[in-house]
């Protein structure tokens, strides 16, 4: 017992070292633009968005479209998205969103919204990456 309570409370600091980096992660632009566009979460009755991941959304959105007449038409385009209309809504893609890839649903039923759909496959097809881990 007194041997467990010793190895639990030597790796705390070490804990607390990993819980904040991978806080300092989830917060990223990135992360918050795949929660949002990932169709398993955004129509789950749990999903939750507040103004931290919009912002974020959008700051990402900014980075990866420079052009703004094409990020207006996403913006626009993402109602449609949001509200499950045109072919987000058909029961095919209702079915689809916990079978396929995020970015497969989005090959298959974004083509109504093609600026958001090309945005939300390039968001979605991104590899993680340990790179920073590596580092430090």
């Amino acid at each position: 017992m007194i041997f467990l309570l010793f190895f639990l409370y030597s790796y705390i600091p070490i804990w607390k070292i990993v819980d904040a980096r991978w806080e300092l992660q989830l917060h990223r632009p990135l992360r918050a633009a795949t929660y949002y566009l990932n169709p398993h979460f955004h129509y789950n009755p749990n999903f939750k968005v507040n103004a931290n991941i919009k912002i974020r959304l959008y700051q990402y959105l900014e980075r990866m479209v420079p052009n703004a007449s094409e990020m207006c038409k996403i913006d626009l385009q993402l109602e449609s998205f949001k509200d499950a209309k045109g072919l987000f809504g058909i029961e095919a893609a209702k079915t689809a969103r916990d079978k396929k890839t995020p970015a497969q649903w989005w090959d298959s039923y974004g083509d109504e919204c093609p600026e958001f759909q090309r945005f939300a496959i390039r968001v979605l097809s991104l590899t993680c990456t340990s790179s920073r881990c590596e580092h430090n």
